[in-house]
């Protein structure tokens, strides 16, 4: 996916940026889709610095668009469905400061879900405002982590690829193990 993105910047380098923040925007509505793929090309097409700060308008405009199109489409979706969830239906139900410093504090985490946490928001109580500035001041240190991450990746050679690869593989396995002997020992 990274290297269709640097294809269609390389191919429209006058617009790459504008094309990076609609990728951007489409990432953050889907809330699937993991932003690695655009700050990877981003790094590797405008550089470091440049390519984090586009990284990062991107996912603040998208935070604050799927925020209003969310709002807009799920207001009325009822709010038990979150229950699961304690600390997003903690947000779902909290506003003003509280609200403000549930999202900044699940925006550090880089294990909550981005578009969980801005879903959560959306149907909640937190005005727009509020959302970007608390959204956006948590996504810097995910973002730098991502960023330096990626660049580490891309500038590690394909031995050291191939060493990452198997670790990621090994540990793949030896998780789905751990959860496979964890279920037995519950039946």
């Amino acid at each position: 996916m990274k290297d269709s993105i640097l294809e269609l910047f390389q191919q429209y380098a006058q617009f790459a940026i504008p094309i990076s923040l609609v990728i951007s925007i489409l990432i953050a509505v889907s809330g699937i889709i993991p932003s690695v793929f655009i700050t990877a090309a981003n790094i590797l097409f405008f550089g470091f610095w440049p390519g984090t700060a586009i990284s990062f308008l991107g996912e603040a405009i998208g935070a604050a668009v799927a925020f209003y199109l969310y709002r807009l489409g799920f207001k009325k979706m009822t709010r038990d469905s979150l229950s699961r969830f304690p600390n997003i239906k903690k947000l779902v139900d909290s506003e003003g400061k509280q609200a403000f410093l549930l999202i900044l504090s699940l925006r550090i985490l880089p294990f909550a879900p981005s578009g969980l946490v801005t879903f959560a928001a959306a149907i909640g109580r937190i005005s727009l405002p509020l959302f970007v500035v608390a959204s956006s001041i948590g996504k810097i240190p995910a973002l730098l982590i991502e960023a330096y991450s990626v660049k580490q990746v891309v500038d590690f050679g394909w031995q050291g690829k191939l060493i990452l690869a198997a670790t990621g593989i090994f540990l793949l396995i030896w998780i789905i193990n751990k959860v496979r002997k964890s279920s037995k020992v519950e039946k």
